[in-house]
């Protein structure tokens, strides 16, 4: 018999909204945060709007000291270890004392893609400079990549499982699968998932060269993020971090812990890069077995799906993306589930992009809303051929959800996807 998971915490560093208080009224209101960077067009990028988060010093501090502040210059961990802390707070789970033992129940598998860029670029200068002595004691904790990881467990006092997973822009989806998987099989009790992403022109410039990116909203930089749309022309680059409490319902209801949802299971595979699926684009073959093999483990029909969180990037792949899902749970035009996707919002946060969208997922499940598609007016026809336009919604529709499903699927043709079911307990 395995053990039934449960979510109860959640912790968000958004570009609409840091906090989950902040990010939950930015959803429901189509609140976007994606900006002009002026730094982008000094550096003659094609695609000169983003979106990163806003963080106050204040917020900062509430996490770190002015010593630690001093030398810090990695984005990605500053906003997973935001993130995750919140969802350990929302949880109502203390952190173990310094003279404590470790929360031996309690483990972390907070994912990234890569730490530490802006570091990285300073140690470079500093080495060709000669000053090897100036690096500092910090430059390995926040370039290696488990730094997230191991930065929440010191803070936590974590004495479980505590490790970094990457998976390019899967990583957050697949972090939630492996915590899931571990209480599941009683090897934890908690587990904080989550993933998070640096930002900046170096993480961005290869996706610039790469031609993936927007370059007709740098006047207009709130309309840039254009999922499921006709005039949709490559994604804007996003960063942030996500973070959700897993635990098993056992121990939640031991606590007497709020619950904002259950997790009935998932899937993660890859397409092998094969038939139509390379580095860059996904194995439809692959996509469908993952939602249904998802489906399958989770004891879900695909009748019962109430909502899909997509991946959906504003490319080309859109519309083969609302077909992949319309074949794996036989659902079309009207009886198509609602389907959303945050990136209209706060562009891709790549690594982090699937944590922030499972917790906007997990806010609409537990309050029953389905956020508004943000520049999704001219739904592609391809789509619109598949699923009815009211199953896209571009205001905000209050409706009750039980079951709903959220995938990413990430360079390297890698797809993970994971059911959720209202909290009936």
């Amino acid at each position: 018999m395995k053990n039934r998971v449960v979510i109860t915490g959640l912790g968000i560093v958004s570009p609409n909204g840091v906090g989950v208080e902040a990010f939950h009224s930015a959803i429901r209101y189509g609140k976007s945060g994606i900006r002009h960077f002026p730094e982008l067009e000094e550096l003659n990028f094609s695609c000169q709007i983003a979106a990163k988060p806003e963080v106050s010093e204040e917020q900062k501090r509430k996490y770190f000291t002015d010593l630690q502040l001093r030398n810090f210059n990695s984005s990605g961990i500053l906003y997973g270890v935001m993130a995750g802390m919140e969802a350990l707070e929302d949880a109502g789970i203390e952190t173990a004392g310094k003279n404590d033992e470790p929360l031996w129940d309690l483990g972390i598998i907070f994912g990234t893609g890569t730490s530490g860029t802006a570091k990285f670029r300073e140690a470079i200068y500093l080495l060709d400079s000669g000053k090897v002595k100036r690096l500092g004691s910090t430059t390995v904790a926040q370039t290696m990549a488990s730094g997230i990881s191991a930065y929440l467990g010191g803070m936590i006092g974590a004495g479980n499982q505590v490790t970094t997973n990457s998976s390019a822009c899967a990583t957050g989806t697949e972090a939630i699968l492996m915590g899931y998987d571990l209480i599941a099989s009683g090897k934890a009790r908690q587990m904080l998932c989550g993933s998070c992403s640096d930002d900046g022109p170096v993480v961005w410039g290869g996706f610039d060269a790469m031609k993936v990116l927007t370059w007709k909203h740098n006047q207009d930089p709130e309309h840039g993020s254009r999922p499921m749309s006709t005039t949709a022309s490559g994604f804007v680059p996003g960063s942030g971090a996500g973070a959700l409490m897993l635990e098993s319902l056992t121990s939640a209801q031991e606590r007497g812990a709020k619950i904002y949802a259950e997790v009935l299971g998932g899937n993660v595979n890859n397409g092998g890069q094969r038939q139509q699926g390379s580095m860059t684009a996904p194995n439809s073959i692959a996509v469908k077995r993952c939602i249904k093999t998802a489906l399958e483990v989770s004891g879900v029909e695909g009748h019962e799906i109430d909502y899909i969180n997509g991946h959906l990037t504003a490319t080309v792949k859109d519309p083969t993306e609302i077909r992949n899902w319309s074949e794996a749970l036989g659902r079309k035009g009207a009886d198509f589930p609602y389907v959303n996707s945050l990136k209209g919002m706060i562009g891709h946060g790549l690594a982090a992009s699937g944590s922030m969208e499972l917790v906007a997922a997990v806010l609409q499940l537990h309050h029953g809303f389905i956020f508004p598609n943000s520049n999704c007016e001219d739904l592609h026809p391809e789509i619109s051929a598949i699923a009815d336009r009211s199953r896209i919604p571009i205001q905000t529709v209050s409706h009750p959800l039980k079951t709903i499903a959220k995938a990413s699927f990430g360079f390297g043709d890698v797809n993970a996807c994971v059911i959720f079911r209202q909290n009936s307990i």
